[in-house]
């Protein structure tokens, strides 16, 4: 466990104990991976994990598109999945910050805006009027990942998921698609994943994307292909491919897609470099990654402090229950930071 993460799960049980956001049945401890822990939520109020402003639409979302909550749960006599009772989850992480605006295009468009400043306008991922996607894979299987019996892709399992994404009219007329890679307290180690616990060379299921004049990283300053399979570049490898893909199947009309990673720069764990392969070309993840990538619009990173820092939530004052919301239970947000 990382030094963030340890600091963290204090602090939100504190934050259950005390605030009215929780029912008097949420302050219980729930139970995680078999013990009592004061930081979780008792398994049957798990959807308290999520801010009540969006809690039912979030809820909703992920039932009609059948996206799998990590850790989640589901009870045998309800209809709708609940995510996951630990407060420190990152996928409730990134639904409490950026589900919010799903319905809000002129806030979501300012909130992009310090990024990709030749924002014009959201526009709708997908259904009316549905302005962030949550576990995105794409229309296709563009990486040729295995498919269930049944022929169905799982948002959100067992296939290469974007934690949300956005697309957006550009000031010259052109559509962007931004995928989102979300990250919260996780830290990694230098751990290779080349062979999954299978058996399978998860080299082998990539490798025609890797051997593709296209590929979106610099082949030139990779070791060798296995170099890239550990966390987080194996993640950061995948949803790079799969915006390539995307951007060359013009999904949903996309002229560019790109990747945007969000990671708290308090969290001081996040950024080591865990390839050895890897070490030589930056000091942190983030400084890896960015010179891989061929494209220079093809990847960004930008501190979650540094993000949310810069939106203004006097000019939307529909978002300021939100906001108090989002700063007392993760306050670090308020101590802004320049992007990695």
């Amino acid at each position: 466990m990382g030094n963030f993460k340890e600091a963290e799960n204090p602090r939100h049980a504190a934050f259950k104990a005390h605030s009215p956001c929780f029912t008097p049945e949420a302050r219980s401890d729930g139970i995680y991976r078999g013990r009592p822990r004061p930081f979780c939520l008792p398994a049957d109020r798990a959807e308290e994990n999520v801010y009540f402003g969006i809690r039912e639409p979030a809820l909703d979302c992920f039932a009609g598109h059948h996206i799998k909550w990590h850790d989640g749960h589901k009870p045998e006599n309800e209809s709708v999945g609940k995510p996951s009772n630990h407060l420190c989850d990152s996928q409730v992480c990134c639904v409490n910050f950026l589900f919010p605006f799903a319905d809000k295009p002129d806030a979501l468009a300012e909130l992009l805006h310090p990024i990709f400043p030749t924002v014009r306008k959201m526009m709708p991922m997908e259904g009316s009027g549905q302005y962030v996607s949550s576990e995105w894979i794409g229309e296709r299987n563009y990486l040729g990942e295995k498919v269930s019996r049944n022929g169905k892709r799982t948002r959100g399992a067992n296939f290469t998921s974007a934690d949300a994404a956005a697309m957006f009219e550009c000031l010259d007329g052109t559509r962007q698609i931004v995928l989102i890679e979300w990250k919260y307290t996780e830290s990694y180690s230098p751990v290779d994943m080349q062979i999954a616990g299978s058996g399978t060379d998860r080299t082998a299921i990539y490798r025609h994307l890797y051997a593709a004049d296209d590929f979106p990283l610099r082949k030139e300053l990779l070791p060798d292909f296995g170099s890239l399979f550990y966390e987080p570049f194996y993640q950061l490898l995948r949803q790079q491919m799969l915006a390539n893909e995307m951007e060359k199947a013009h999904e949903l009309g996309a002229d560019r897609v790109s990747l945007l990673h969000i990671t708290p720069r308090h969290n001081a764990d996040f950024p080591r470099v865990t390839s050895p392969k890897l070490a030589h070309l930056g000091p942190t993840v983030i400084d890896v990654w960015r010179r891989l990538v061929k494209e220079p619009n093809g990847f960004a990173s930008v501190s979650t402090e540094t993000l949310f820092g810069c939106f203004p939530v006097q000019k939307f004052p529909e978002t300021a229950a939100w906001w108090q919301y989002i700063t007392a239970r993760y306050p670090w947000v308020l101590e802004r930071s320049e992007a990695y």
